[in-house]
């Protein structure tokens, strides 16, 4: 069974080395939308793949990281990144250009990666991120599967590699929370009372 869930956030960037003159020489933005979808062959308690009110933790946070933010490719001009940095207040640095595809690809990875991390407390069974897909505009988007995370020709992703600003980190409930998931802390959903039987 796969469940989806959507996130909006607006976000600026330049494209390097796309056709399009216009997205690869200027600052531009979008108003993205960002489909998670989970698959699971097992429900847990509540008779849910995963709950969506868990989706507003760690993840939500992640993706919001993104929201009015200017993203940069870390092989950019550096004259341009530092002046991203010193003009922004939340920037996120990126191991690949921020196109739609690799965003796809970066919120299917953070997401594969906080689940991965997450300790569950009411019967979820082997939840795991489907696909993602990013909406840049209303008539395109970007969509992503396990097997383009693997793929090492469309970028290497790497927690480390992303880098996220003060400002940004100091809006997480936990700031640590990037560092911690980094470090292979585990987080832990709540433990849930069961009202009935099962």
């Amino acid at each position: 069974m796969i469940i989806r869930k959507l996130f909006k956030f607006e976000n600026a960037h330049i494209v390097r080395n796309c056709t399009s003159d216009r997205c690869k020489r200027s600052i531009h933005g979008h108003s993205y939308k960002v489909e998670l979808l989970l698959k699971a062959s097992k429900l847990d308690h509540g008779q849910m793949v995963y709950d969506f009110g868990l989706l507003k933790g760690v993840i939500k946070d992640l993706y919001d990281s993104f929201d009015h933010a200017i993203c940069f490719w870390q092989n950019d001009d550096q004259e341009y990144i530092k002046a991203c940095q010193q003009f922004s207040a939340r920037w996120i640095s990126l191991p690949v250009s921020p196109s739609a595809e690799q965003f796809s690809r970066i919120f299917f990875y953070l997401a594969q990666q906080v689940l991965a991390s997450t300790e569950t407390q009411n019967g979820e069974g082997d939840v795991e991120v489907y696909s993602v897909i990013v909406h840049e505009t209303d008539t395109g988007y970007a969509q992503s599967f396990l097997e383009d995370i693997q793929n090492e020709q469309m970028g290497i992703l790497d927690l480390k590699q992303i880098i996220f600003s003060e400002q940004v980190q100091s809006e997480w409930e936990n700031p640590q929370m990037f560092e911690s998931l980094k470090n292979g802390v585990k987080f832990q959903n709540p433990i849930v009372d069961l009202q009935v039987k099962v």
